[in-house]
Order: structure tokens, then C-alpha cells, then sequence
């Protein structure tokens, strides 16, 4: 891996078509990919599977799959990135993750640390790191189908509220999960921006004031932002987050690292060169990043911060 840059980190991404229905390509090709891409460390985040029939994607339901269905998928991905590792190695640091969700509402806490806390049959840790998201709201679908989220919104009774919600949920979520990274922080703008409320505005002192207490319990676990170039492929302008929300954090001495939330081989490093530029012209002249010390499987992962 010679004359790559330290930078050159995603801590979010990595979904494939072999574990997931919306993503394309097996883990393996993704992984070229990142290869191709010039990565230094390349984090692998699989969804964790939901327990409940209700929170199936109407993909999967098209497709046929059950919950036991993405179980039995989920452990065989946890296998498998851990063979990919090994098999990686000196080419590309392959980081072993998964992305924990705050479904159900009432009991997901234990759920998501049951899969974290997976070991492999040699009694060692089967993941280095998590993501901690929420994608959720009134367990429906935040950045899905349009229709539900305007059912959240009229649940919420409103735009304001919803993101009052969001922010709320966020919190919830890292205090309990202390994930180490945290993902797409707003989130909640997507299907905001996509669908053009009237006069609806995403940082009104309400709002702030939630997203600040996300992000004080974001800095209380030691936790990294990630900077996820989604945003841009999926036609925002801008990353997540928002301009406002990296400066605060930053302000807040909360780390930021690129996720690409690659989900087939053409995402992998889109718009990490353009999140770069962005965090430097907002004033932020590192990322942190995760190493592993030792080997893999028993060593240590470690916080770093390298220079943009």
C-alpha cells in the first residue's frame, strides 16, 4: 500500500449485494474496489437484520425474504469479512463492522448490543467497530419511500417536530449503543429537501438546540461523526451534514471520517475527494480515523488523527 494517502479512510460502506437487497456485487468485488480506489483503511458496515416481519424493506418483500432469511445472511457476512480480512491483507486494512439500527423502539438496545458483541469460534471479537444509526422514526422508514415519511411528518405534527424527533432519537441512540461512529447526522434533511415542504427550515433554534444535545452525547462517548458523501450522489449538494452541523462539532472537538455508504462497486470512494475539499473549507483540517494494532481478530482498535 505504498504512496497512499492517511486520509484516504471510509468507516461507513461496504453494503453488497451478497447481504443486502438494495446493494450490488459481492463483498469481495467491493473490496477491489476500495483497492482500485486507493483506500488506506476500508470499514466494512453491514446492516444488522431486523426481528420483526414489519420492518422488511418492500424490496425484500418483492424478493421474498424473510427474517430468517437476512439472520442467515447476516451470519454469513460476519464470516465472510472476517476471511476477506485475512485474505486482504497488505493490500488494503480491512476494518470488520456493522451498522446497528434503533428498531424496534422499545427493546432494541439489548438486540444491537447482542450482535456486537458476536464472537468468532475462537472466542475472539468478531468486529472491530460500529455504526450507529437511526433510520427510523415512528418505526417507519426516515429515508425511504416519500409516502411514509410524510406520514412521519403528519405524526409529528410537522417538519420542526420531526427533526426535534430526530435529533431526540439520535441522542438515544449513541448514549445507549456508544457506537464509534455515528452516521449521516442529518439524515433527516433528505426527504425534506426531495419532497420541498413549504417554508420548512432545518435549523431553527428548536431544532439547533436538539442537534446540539446529539451532538454533546456524540463527544461523550468519544464517538466520530461520519462525514458521508451520500448526500452528494443522492442529488443534496452537500454531504451529511450540513455546513452548520460540522462547524458546531467541530466547535465541540468532535472528530469527523469519510463514509462513502458504498452499496455497489462505482460508490466506492464517490465524493470523498469533494468531502475532503469541504471539511477544509469549513475549517477542518483533519479527520479521525481507526486503526488496528495487532492482529486481526485480537488486536486493538485505536483512534487516529492524520491531516487532510
Amino acid at each position: 500500500m505504498e504512496n497512499v494517502a492517511e486520509w484516504k479512510v471510509s468507516l461507513h460502506g461496504g453494503h453488497s449485494g451478497e447481504f443486502c437487497d438494495h446493494a450490488e456485487a459481492t463483498l469481495e468485488e467491493m473490496l477491489n474496489a476500495a483497492v482500485e480506489a486507493r483506500y488506506h483503511t476500508f470499514g466494512v458496515t453491514e446492516h444488522v437484520p431486523r426481528h420483526e416481519a414489519r420492518f422488511l424493506y418492500p424490496k425484500e418483500i418483492q424478493m421474498g425474504w424473510t427474517v430468517e432469511k437476512i439472520h442467515d445472511d447476516f451470519h454469513r457476512y460476519r464470516e465472510r469479512v472476517h476471511a476477506l480480512a485475512h485474505a486482504f491483507e497488505g493490500r488494503l486494512n480491512v476494518l470488520r463492522g456493522l451498522e446497528m439500527e434503533s428498531v424496534p423502539e422499545r427493546g432494541y438496545v439489548p438486540l444491537m448490543q447482542a450482535f456486537r458483541n458476536l464472537k468468532l469460534a475462537d472466542g475472539t471479537p468478531n468486529f472491530d467497530y460500529a455504526v450507529g444509526s437511526v433510520h427510523h422514526l415512528h418505526e417507519m422508514g426516515l429515508d425511504g419511500e416519500q409516502e411514509d415519511f410524510k406520514r412521519i411528518v403528519e405524526l409529528s405534527d410537522g417538519v420542526e417536530n420531526t427533526a426535534v424527533l430526530y435529533y431526540t432519537r439520535i441522542a438515544e441512540m449513541v448514549t445507549s449503543l456508544r457506537p464509534e461512529v455515528v452516521s449521516h447526522f442529518d439524515l433527516v434533511k433528505l426527504n425534506v429537501m426531495r419532497i420541498g415542504f413549504e417554508g420548512a427550515r432545518l435549523d431553527t433554534p428548536r431544532i439547533t438546540k436538539l442537534a446540539e444535545t446529539a451532538l454533546e452525547a456524540v463527544k461523550s462517548v468519544g464517538a466520530i461523526l461520519d462525514l458521508n458523501t451520500a448526500g452528494l450522489r443522492k442529488g443534496l449538494g452537500e454531504p451529511y451534514p450540513a455546513p452548520w452541523i460540522v462547524q458546531k462539532a467541530h466547535a465541540m472537538g468532535i472528530g469527523f471520517c469519510f463514509g462513502d455508504d458504498s452499496h455497489r462497486p462505482s460508490h466506492v470512494g464517490e465524493g470523498v475527494p469533494e468531502a475532503r475539499q469541504y471539511l477544509l473549507q469549513l475549517g477542518v483540517p483533519t479527520v479521525t480515523v481507526l486503526r488496528r494494532e495487532g492482529s486481526i481478530g485480537s488486536g486493538t482498535i485505536v483512534q487516529k488523527q492524520v491531516a487532510l
